[in-house]
C-alpha cells in the first residue's frame, strides 16, 4: 500500500469521490424524487419554514426533515437554484459512508488494504451512486446508521462500557430515523445486529444492558421529537398521511418474495463477484478471515431477507444491501489477488476472466460503438468525445493486458478507475443527445414577475415542472365537478391535460388560449424514456 493511501486513507477516499462525482454534478436533469425534495427544502428558504415542511405549499410529512435542512443550508451558500448546491449533501454522505465504511471494515479485519478495497467496491457500486440521483434521501439515512454501526461495534468490542460509543451511536441512529424514519434500521442495522451476534456472539452483553437502553433513549428523542412535533401541531394532516404511508406498504408497489433475489446485479461491473462472494461452500476456505466473511455474507443475507418480507419492493430498496455484499464481495477479490496466478481450475478462472474481460472489452469498443450510433450528436463534441475515447480504450486495453498476466491487483485497480472514468469523462456528454422537443420551464417566473400576473396548475403537474419554475405554482382544485378560481381578473395556467369535458366547465367563466408547450423530456417521443407527464401546456386565461 502506498505510503500517502496508508498515512491519509480516508483524505484520499473523500478526495477520489469528489474526482469522479463533482466536476459534473449539475449535468443530469433533477429527477421527480429529487424534484419533491429540493422543493421542500427551496419552500423552508422562502417561506422561513423549517419545521411544518411542505411541497408547492402543501404539507409533506411524509419525510422527516434532516436531509431537507442540509440541503437547505447548501442551497443558502450556492443558491437554491443551484443544482450542484443542493446534490452537494449527498455527495458529502456518500464520502461519509466511504469513511465509515472503511473504519468499521478495519476495525474487524485490522487490515488496511483489505478495508481500503472493500471501500473501493463499495462506492464503485452502481446503485450506492445511482441512489443519489433517484432517491437522494436514502443515502443520508444509510450514510448515518454505518457511523452508528461503527460505533455500535467499538461500544461491543470494549471490556468496559465506552460511553462516548453508546452516545454517537445513540445520535446517529437518531439522525438516520430524522431521515427516512425507520427504514435503515430495519434494513440495514437490524440485519447487522442479526449477523454479528451469530459471528462474534454477544458474550458480555448482560453488563451494558443499561447503556443499551441510554443509546435506545438518545436515538427515540432525537429521530422522534419531529414526529411528535407535527403531531400535535397539524394534527388531521398528520394523520391522514401516516395512514396513507402505512398503507402503501401492504397495497402499493406489491412484488412477490423472490422480487430482491437478484440483488446482486445491482452491484453494476461488480455482479458476478457479487455471486461468487456469496457462494458460501466455495468461499468459506478461501478467506483470510473466516469469522468477518461469516458476518458480511450473513448481513447481506438477512437483509435482503427482511426486505423480501415487506410486501411494497422497489429496487432502489435494496440500496442497502449493497453496503455489506461490497464487504463480502472485497473476500473474494482480495482471494483473486492473493492466488489467481496459481489457479488452474478453469471453473475458477473462467469467472475472472469473463467478468474483467468484458469491462476491458466494453471500455474498447462501446466508444467507437456510440460515436456510429450517434455520429451527428458527438460530431458537435469532438474534443469531449475524443478524451471520453482515449481514455475508455486506454483503461480498457490496459485491463485486458493486466489480466492475460494474471495481476489481479492491477486489473482491480484500473476497474475501479475506469469506473470513475466514466463519469469523470462520460457524463459531459450526456447533454449531447438531448432532444429536440426538450423546452424547459425555467423563463417562465421571470416573464410572469415582469407582467405581474401569478400561474396556477391545474389537474397536476410534475414535480419537475415546479422545481425548474422557481417558486410555488399554487393549485386550483376542483370540487363537485365545478373549480375554484382566483379572484384576478387574468392569470396563467400551466397544465398537463385539460380534457374537454373540463374545457367545457372551464368556458362558461373564463377565455383560455394555448400559448406554449413545455417538454422536460430529454428522449425523442418515441422512445421508452420519454414520459408523458413531463409535458406541461401553458394557458393564459381572461375571465368573461
Amino acid at each position: 500500500m502506498p505510503k500517502f493511501l496508508k498515512k491519509y486513507p480516508l483524505a484520499t477516499l473523500c478526495l477520489l469521490i469528489a474526482i469522479m462525482l463533482l466536476p459534473n454534478l449539475d449535468t443530469i436533469q433533477v429527477t421527480i424524487m429529487e424534484a419533491r425534495n429540493f422543493i421542500t427544502a427551496r419552500e423552508m428558504i422562502q417561506d422561513n419554514n423549517w419545521l411544518l415542511t411542505t411541497m408547492n405549499g402543501q404539507a409533506r410529512y411524509e419525510k422527516p426533515p434532516l436531509p431537507t435542512w442540509l440541503t437547505a443550508i447548501s442551497g443558502l451558500v450556492f443558491g437554491v437554484k443551484s443544482i450542484f448546491g443542493m446534490r452537494l449533501p449527498a455527495i458529502i454522505m456518500i464520502m461519509v459512508l466511504a469513511i465509515y465504511s472503511y473504519k468499521l471494515s478495519n476495525l474487524i479485519l485490522k487490515n488496511q488494504i483489505h478495508s481500503y478495497l472493500n471501500t473501493l467496491i463499495l462506492v464503485t457500486s452502481f446503485y450506492v451512486i445511482g441512489i443519489t440521483i433517484e432517491a437522494p434521501w436514502d443515502i443520508f439515512t444509510h450514510g448515518f446508521m454505518m457511523v452508528a454501526i461503527y460505533h455500535l461495534v467499538c461500544f461491543f468490542n470494549s471490556d468496559i462500557t465506552k460511553w462516548t460509543s453508546v452516545i454517537y451511536a445513540g445520535f446517529f441512529i437518531g439522525c438516520s430515523i430524522l431521515s427516512k424514519g425507520p427504514v435503515s434500521f430495519y434494513a440495514l442495522l437490524l440485519p447487522f445486529t442479526m449477523a454479528y451476534g451469530f459471528s462474534f456472539k454477544y458474550n458480555t452483553i448482560k453488563p451494558k444492558i443499561v447503556p443499551i437502553l441510554a443509546l435506545l433513549i438518545i436515538a427515540l428523542t432525537i429521530g422522534g421529537w419531529w414526529y411528535l412535533y407535527v403531531r400535535l401541531e397539524d394534527v388531521e394532516t398528520f394523520k391522514a398521511i401516516t395512514s396513507k404511508e402505512t398503507g402503501n406498504w401492504t397495497s402499493y408497489n406489491v412484488r412477490p418474495f423472490y422480487y430482491y433475489w437478484s440483488f446482486f446485479t445491482q452491484s453494476g461491473l461488480w455482479t458476478i463477484p457479487a455471486f461468487i462472494s456469496l457462494l458460501y461452500p466455495y468461499l468459506k476456505s478461501r478467506v483470510i478471515n473466516f469469522k468477518a466473511y461469516k458476518f458480511t455474507l450473513l448481513w447481506t443475507i438477512f437483509a435482503v431477507i427482511l426486505l423480501s418480507l415487506i410486501p411494497e419492493k422497489k429496487s432502489r430498496y435494496l440500496m442497502p444491501v449493497l453496503i455489506p455484499l461490497a464487504l463480502n464481495i472485497g473476500f473474494y477479490i482480495n482471494y483473486l489477488i492473493r492466488e489467481f496466478k496459481s489457479l488452474t481450475d478453469k471453473r475458477e478462472t473462467i469467472p475472472v476472466y469473463f467478468n474483467f474481460g468484458l469491462i476491458a472489452v466494453i471500455g474498447m469498443i462501446a466508444p467507437i460503438a456510440l460515436f456510429f450510433m450517434f455520429k451527428t450528436e458527438l460530431s458537435q463534441h469532438p474534443i469531449k468525445f475524443a478524451v471520453f475515447v482515449i481514455v475508455a480504450f486506454t483503461l480498457g486495453l490496459f485491463i485486458l493486458l493486466k489480466l492475460i498476466k494474471k495481476d489481479i491487483k492491477t486489473v482491480f485497480i484500473l476497474t475501479t478507475t475506469f469506473f470513475g472514468a466514466l463519469f469523470l469523462f462520460g457524463l459531459p456528454l450526456f447533454k449531447t443527445f438531448t432532444s429536440s422537443n426538450f423546452k424547459p420551464i425555467n423563463s417562465l417566473l421571470k416573464t410572469h414577475q415582469e407582467a405581474q400576473v401569478k400561474l396556477y396548475n391545474i389537474n397536476h403537474i410534475s414535480p419537475e415542472a415546479i422545481w425548474q419554475y422557481g417558486t410555488k405554482i399554487p393549485q386550483i382544485t376542483k370540487k363537485e365537478g365545478a373549480y375554484t378560481f382566483p379572484e384576478a381578473t387574468e392569470f396563467g395556467v400551466l397544465a398537463n391535460n385539460i380534457s374537454e369535458k373540463d374545457q367545457e366547465i372551464i368556458s362558461k367563466n373564463y377565455s383560455f388560449e394555448l400559448i406554449k408547450t413545455f417538454d422536460l423530456n430529454e428522449s425523442e417521443p418515441d422512445s421508452k424514456q420519454y414520459k408523458d407527464r413531463l409535458i406541461s401546456k401553458y394557458y393564459y386565461f381572461r375571465k368573461k
